[in-house]
């Protein structure tokens, strides 16, 4: 049996790692140039139609005249009421599993394994929960607040997941430390453990809010319309969102639906780019209190 030479084999070695680490370069360097064809191709077929009357103007059934303007508002309101709804919640079950319940019981196990089983599940199942939970059995029919409530179990495991691991990054001697000053383990956890959990936990808020933007299966199960000419007033009119509009004119036969669509696909690039920026800004500002 014989044996390489110690130089020999770090030579092997460091010829390896610069094997892998050219193949990272490569497979990421390929899902970037895919991104950018992409958005290329979508900005010139519709970079005629980008404008601000396309977007603040109203749906219409003529190609030339149509805007986006309700399915903005529509986004709009669907995803700030699935936030007021998703992340009050699903950070007071993080905090529960994570800070209170201290005991790993058989249960609390089943209960952590259905969560990261849920962040996986696709999202049309949701759409056919919605549709069977909050438009038939609570009649609340085709409304944004049947919308928003399934758009709010979409993203609850994500909001749950992403809060606990910023949770458990938080060392222990912060809560320790609290505690032997004579706080009660509430006070603990407001005043120590969340101020340093904040930048994890507002930029995975941000990024489960960026998934659902984008999201169109759940919203068109549950009976989210494809053309609404009317801005809706309250959680119980009907409403329309930009994926859906995108979806809808991307089957049309028609080329200018077609620009339309690739004109709207940009705007929703743009959106989803701000709020991830968003999310970067505040994560950054958190990190500098928190240092200071």
């Amino acid at each position: 049996m014989s044996f390489l030479e110690p130089s020999a084999h770090r030579r092997r070695r460091a010829f390896k790692d610069n094997v892998f680490k050219y193949l990272c370069y490569a497979s990421a360097s390929v899902g970037v140039i895919l991104l950018l064809v992409f958005l290329v191709k979508m900005y010139l077929d519709g970079r005629e139609r980008l404008s601000l009357h396309f977007i603040k103007d109203s749906l219409s059934a003529r190609p030339a005249r149509t805007g986006i303007w309700e399915a903005v508002v529509g986004s709009f309101y669907v995803m700030l009421l699935t936030g007021l709804i998703a992340v009050p919640v699903g950070i007071a079950a993080a905090i529960y599993l994570e800070e209170f319940n201290r005991r790993k019981t058989r249960f609390v196990a089943f209960i952590q394994l259905n969560i990261a089983n849920l962040s996986g599940v696709p999202s049309i199942v949701y759409g056919l929960l919605g549709l069977a939970v909050f438009v038939r059995w609570m009649n609340l029919q085709q409304s944004i607040l049947a919308g928003a409530l399934t758009m709010s179990l979409l993203i609850l495991p994500m909001v749950i997941i992403v809060t606990q691991e910023a949770l458990k990054a938080v060392p222990s001697t912060y809560r320790e430390g609290s505690l032997a000053l004579g706080s009660t383990q509430w006070q603990a956890i407001r005043h120590q453990v969340l101020p340093s959990a904040s930048p994890g936990i507002l930029t995975g808020i941000i990024l489960a809010i960026s998934r659902a933007v984008g999201e169109t299966a759940p919203l068109i199960v549950v009976g989210a319309a494809s053309y609404v000419t009317t801005l809706p007033k309250g959680l119980g009119d009907k409403y329309t969102v930009l994926p859906i509009q995108i979806f809808d004119w991307a089957g049309e036969a028609r080329k200018g639906f077609n620009d339309a669509a690739a004109s709207a696909i940009v705007v929703l690039i743009v959106a989803l780019l701000a709020l991830n920026s968003v999310a970067i800004v505040l994560r950054a500002r958190a990190r500098k209190k928190l240092s200071m």
